[in-house]
């Protein structure tokens, strides 16, 4: 296949999967490599800059989604009736700073942190998509660890976490003389 037909053809799939595709599913799915991949999507969002398309091209991770460009939102919520989200609360910025910066976590690491019950924080966060069950530790309890989703990284703007800002680092304390 000619390369212009691979991303068009990876242009279908980003389109019908209305979510994040992953690259190794678009090169099983293609019969190309990862390389191919990530160089004909890099086309493809060229293409879509070049034409001055809505839509553009989002890079989370290992994964791509196609979606519209920021400036058409008001325009998508208003077709579509989509209601305003209600801005998070500080305690749930709080909670998703614990889980991005050390995840996988337990709800226990996240409360030891924190200091307070976060059992409605949490579940509000897993309602909205933005935390998710990582699995079970081989602990007494088998307590459910929890991560950061692709809709965390869409969220804010991020395309892997590697590049959520530094944490500024406070001094550890000095032993007393």
């Amino acid at each position: 296949m000619t390369e212009l037909k691979i991303e068009r053809r990876i242009e279908a799939i980003l389109f019908a999967s209305g979510g994040p595709v992953s690259c190794e599913k678009l090169a099983v799915a293609l019969g190309v490599t990862k390389p191919a991949v990530y160089q004909q999507v890099q086309l493809l969002s060229s293409r879509y800059e070049r034409e001055g398309s809505a839509l553009q091209v989002l890079r989370l991770e290992d994964s791509f989604q196609l979606c519209t460009l920021p400036q058409y939102a008001p325009d998508v919520k208003a077709a579509l009736t989509i209601t305003r989200n209600v801005p998070l609360s500080q305690a749930a910025l709080e909670v998703l700073a614990v889980i991005s910066y050390n995840q996988p976590v337990t709800k226990a690491f996240v409360e030891q942190i924190r200091g307070v019950d976060c059992s409605a924080v949490l579940n509000s966060l897993m309602e909205k998509r933005l935390v998710e069950e990582a699995g079970r530790l081989e602990l007494p309890g088998r307590p459910i660890s929890y991560r950061t989703t692709d809709a965390f990284l869409r969220c804010f703007g991020l395309e892997s976490l590697s590049q959520l800002p530094p944490v500024s680092g406070q001094e550890a304390p000095q032993p007393e003389s």
